[in-house]
């Protein structure tokens, strides 16, 4: 299971004054922080600071973030100046979060998308909104699997992501997500599938419950990769144990090198 660490985000209270006032020390210190609890990528949003700025800023936390840790970036935003200002600086391969089936972003980061070599986490939505139903967002990958291939991403580096909406506000929407994997992995099997889990609690008390339960059966349906807070322990070891019991994690070799290292001990 790839993890991409979601903690620094502008649109989080605690993060955009540290972006805004550059204060790298804080910066750093979660990035390494999500690094040591397990994060394969540190997501990097800089989006709230404004049009104008964000491309400066954006750049600088993904320096900022490489200079402590050695991973890739998840380089997240809309806007293609910001994503192309932070590619310039970033070392190693990134993924970019994310694209959409809109036109209007197609035609704004699919030449980014084309000039540099990175994964891509593609978002199922179209520009008619927020999908409704499992044949919907299918719709919308077939056309962001197609657009993608055409401009030279390998499948295995496609990250289609079925859009986690709150169950709080329609039962149906956690079995939803839970179908449309099942369905890209059986259309789409060297595609890869992500999702943004927290969204499926919001507006409900002890939200944490929601999600761990989520993302193990989002395991099983075929979740390649999340986004998600690392420093979750209790999320992270069930990353691990379901792993270990889905098949994914050969001779348990992540989930024994996480019990050895303390990252599954006081646990309940």
């Amino acid at each position: 299971m790839l993890v991409i660490g979601e903690l620094i985000n502008s649109t989080r209270k605690v993060i955009r004054p540290a972006i805004e006032s550059q204060d790298a020390a804080f910066i750093q210190d979660l990035a390494q922080k999500q690094a040591d609890a397990g994060a394969h990528y540190i997501d990097c949003n800089a989006a709230t600071v404004g049009v104008e700025r964000e491309p400066e800023m954006l750049s600088w936390v993904v320096q900022k973030v490489q200079e402590v840790v050695d991973l890739p970036c998840a380089i997240d935003s809309p806007n293609a100046a910001a994503m192309v200002s932070a590619l310039q600086v970033h070392r190693g391969k990134p993924m970019i979060n994310s694209i959409t089936a809109e036109q209007a972003k197609l035609d704004s980061l699919l030449p980014v998308v084309e000039k540099n070599a990175c994964k891509v986490i593609a978002l199922c939505m179209g520009d008619g909104g927020m999908p409704q139903d499992v044949e919907e967002r299918l719709k919308n990958a077939r056309l962001l699997v197609e657009r993608l291939r055409d401009v030279g991403v390998a499948d295995e580096d496609i990250y289609l992501d079925p859009l986690v909406c709150p169950v709080s506000t329609d039962s149906r929407f956690g079995k939803i997500v839970i179908d449309t994997l099942r369905a890209m992995k059986a259309e789409f099997p060297e595609v890869q599938t992500i999702c943004g889990l927290s969204n499926v609690s919001f507006g409900l008390p002890e939200r944490k419950w929601i999600n761990r339960a989520f993302m193990v059966l989002t395991m099983a349906a075929g979740l390649d990769a999340v986004i998600i807070d690392p420093l979750d322990r209790v999320m992270m070891a069930l990353i691990y144990a379901a792993e270990a019991t889905l098949g994914k994690d050969e001779f348990c070799m992540e989930y024994l090198s996480a019990a050895r290292s303390g990252r599954l001990e006081g646990l309940q």
